[in-house]
């Protein structure tokens, strides 16, 4: 016996200007792939958002339906299944206008950091930015948003000024700091628990060019690079921003011929200071061992990218992380003995640790929902998912590291890089205890009928 499942009568999504789209019809598939093509997303209805009506029109549509709502802009966070349901892309929402007097930006539910950039730079301002300035600016920054800046200038939910956001009851509000202050909380680093958000207001800093960039080592010096780069981190001013990794590169043309298909320890920096101090600076670090490849330069903040050269192709991503309280000779011989040369077939395709503390650990002028503020390096690992085989290689080596660096970890995550969210209290590790009840008196106020449940929920 063959059943279906059903759709609730599309009508009422009549007054949405964008499209409305159903499994198989054209322009469907492209609408529900993100950029992580880690999980599969098959809702029952996409609405492609071309405004805050549009979403609006949506919402109200979900909850007189019942209807659970899942929201994607890029799909860099993309790491959780949406089957059945509404799909809400905001992938059409990308207007970006900056007040050069004001020093910020109206950013649009859709737009890329890229985007914002291309605003603000001409400016000498920027935003506070992640590693890849490809992902969207929005769900980035109501996960906290770890910039590459940070220790300078803190998370950047920090910088934000306010919101506009639908709220499950189908209501276009506007939030700041005085008016709604526990919906402005609560969008501050918890994710997507209590609305859509349509658009944000953010500062920008005033900045031109950074000295910035990786130096790559070859694996067998992992142990002495990291251990000069843990101790150089524990001295060096809040300007500048850093961290160690471990990579295995794909002999891909994407990557540049001197690192391409190769195994490496790198230090990637960011300085905003002059940049003849930043470079000696880097002295203790650039001595550590042999330099294989020195690409630090100064550059325009527009060039970030190439620091962490992150892939800009859509690709399976397993990501996961932890928030480390101290990186002691025990914890590097730890974190080394997982990712490091003596483990030639670790799956991992990069296991970074980066330098916390600074502008990171002082609490924000508004409170926020970020729980990361007292961790002094954030330890990722990135790895793109194969065949089954492959894939369960990736979770066991995911798993042990997370493990062996449990001794000095917090026992938090960040939401943005939890990864694939798991039960409940899995979830719960992106917050405090006394954080996360707070967001579930938040989302009780907010979404009593949990219409937003797919993904990082409380």
């Amino acid at each position: 016996m063959t059943t279906t499942h059903h759709i609730p009568d599309l009508f009422a999504l009549s007054e949405v200007r964008g499209p409305v789209l159903r499994p198989g019809e054209e322009g469907y598939a492209e609408a529900v792939t993100g950029f992580n093509l880690a999980a599969l997303r098959t809702p029952d209805v996409v609405v492609v958002a071309s405004g805050a009506d549009d979403v609006v029109t949506a919402v109200r549509w979900a909850s007189a339906t019942g209807t659970p709502v899942a929201v994607q802009a890029t799909g860099h966070g993309a790491n959780f299944p949406v089957e059945r349901g509404l799909l809400i892309s905001t992938a059409r929402m990308t207007d970006v206008r900056v007040d050069p007097e004001e020093r910020t930006a109206t950013i649009a539910a859709g737009a890329k950091w890229r985007d914002v950039l291309a605003a603000s730079a001409p400016h000498g301002l920027v935003p506070l930015t992640g590693t890849s300035t490809d992902a969207g600016a929005v769900g980035y920054t109501v996960g906290g948003g770890l910039p590459v800046l940070g220790r300078t200038y803190g998370y950047a939910c920090d910088l934000v000024r306010s919101f506009q956001v639908v709220t499950p009851e189908g209501l276009l509000r506007e939030t700041d700091a005085t008016h709604e202050p526990e919906l402005f909380w609560a969008l501050r680093g918890g994710k997507g628990n209590v609305g859509v958000v349509t658009s944000l207001v953010t500062g920008l800093v005033p900045l031109r060019t950074v000295l910035g960039g990786g130096l790559y080592y070859a694996a067998e010096h992992a142990e002495a690079v990291l251990t000069a780069w843990a101790d150089w981190t524990r001295t060096v001013p809040e300007e500048m921003c850093s961290a160690f990794s471990m990579l295995r590169l794909p002999p891909i043309p994407q990557l540049p011929e001197p690192i391409r298909g190769g195994f490496w320890a790198r230090v990637a920096v960011t300085w905003t200071g002059d940049p003849a101090e930043g470079e000696k600076l880097l002295e203790p670090v650039r001595s550590a061992a042999p330099v294989a490849v020195d690409w630090v330069r100064e550059m325009p903040y527009t060039e970030v990218d190439s620091i962490f050269m992150e892939p800009q192709d859509p690709l399976p991503a397993r990501e996961s992380c932890s928030l480390l309280r101290e990186l002691t000779p025990d914890a590097i011989r730890a974190f080394l003995g997982q990712v490091g040369p003596a483990v030639p077939d670790c799956p991992l395709l990069a296991a970074q640790l980066r330098h916390m503390g600074g502008a990171l650990s002082r609490p924000a002028r508004t409170q926020d929902a970020v729980c990361a503020r007292d961790a002094a390096h954030f330890l990722e690992a990135v790895a793109v998912l194969g065949a089954p085989p492959d894939a369960e290689a990736v979770e066991r080596a995911t798993a042990s590291l997370h493990t062996a660096m449990a001794p000095y970890a917090t026992g938090r995550t960040m939401v943005n890089i939890h990864g694939t969210p798991g039960d409940a209290a899995d979830r719960a590790r992106a917050w405090t205890p006394e954080v996360h009840d707070r967001l579930r008196r938040a989302k009780r106020t907010y979404d009593p009928s949990d219409l937003l449940r797919f993904g990082h929920t409380v």
